[in-house]
């Protein structure tokens, strides 16, 4: 009888070690990643007071207004990414990281006039500056800048995000800052901080916050891993 029954377990056998397999492969994600965990983070440069307009650099995930006049087509507003550059129609990709509106004015005049348009009349505004806001990215379910005046905490930013996505891996989250002129990286365990094993770091304005899961960018996960190892929130 027991014999007559086992050609019907392999079936059942086999979905098994599917099942096994899968998630085994689930449970393995973790921490890990190129940054150091849980460093003791030191407070970032302090804000100066600058108009923007004229002495402002551009950074990461700053968002601008540009204008080019009567071409509404070009004109709208364009995310910084996160190496710094702006993809504008006509031109592609264009390098905006730490330059001026007006440097960045002269640069998109020079490459419209090379082929597209005679003279273009072009003006840039900066409409959301990541020095007074916490950005937060990555397997969040509404990713985005949030304005904060003074100190706020990761879980708080994460928070403000909604929350964490189903694919999210809350075992790695890089927090990125500017300290002294330099921008420097560390990585934090959601899971250990929700059940105080670990304290919740203080963020601050300038913060950039990318929670890692399956569903995140190729860009994001280059940016990710591109901190070397050594850095334990030195320069990077």
């Amino acid at each position: 009888m027991l014999a007559d029954l086992i050609p019907a377990f392999k079936p059942l056998r086999t979905f098994l070690a599917a099942g096994l397999a899968l998630c085994a492969a689930a449970c393995s994600e973790g921490r890990g990643g190129p940054l150091p965990y849980n460093m003791s983070m030191a407070p970032p440069d302090a804000p100066t007071i600058q108009a923007l307009e004229t002495n402002y650099r551009i950074a990461p995930l700053d968002k601008l207004e540009i204008k080019v006049l009567k071409m509404t087509d070009l004109s709208g507003d364009y995310n910084v990414d996160l190496a710094g550059n702006i993809s504008m129609p006509l031109i592609g990709e264009v390098r905006a990281l730490n330059l001026t509106t007006a440097e960045l004015d002269s640069q998109l005049s020079a490459k419209l006039g090379e082929k597209y348009l005679e003279n273009p009349d072009v003006s840039i505004g900066i409409k959301e500056s990541t020095s007074r806001v916490v950005t937060v990215d990555g397997a969040v379910r509404e990713p985005g800048a949030f304005p904060t005046i003074g100190p706020t905490s990761l879980m708080r930013v994460v928070a403000l995000a909604k929350g964490v996505t189903e694919d999210a891996n809350p075992r790695r989250v890089a927090v990125f800052r500017t300290v002294s002129g330099q921008r420097q990286g560390a990585a934090f365990d959601l899971v250990s901080i929700r059940q105080g094993q670990s304290p919740d770091p203080q963020l601050y304005p300038g913060d950039i916050v990318v929670v890692d899961g399956s569903g995140i960018k190729q860009a994001y996960r280059t940016f990710m891993q591109s901190f070397p190892l050594l850095a334990i929130f030195g320069p990077l």
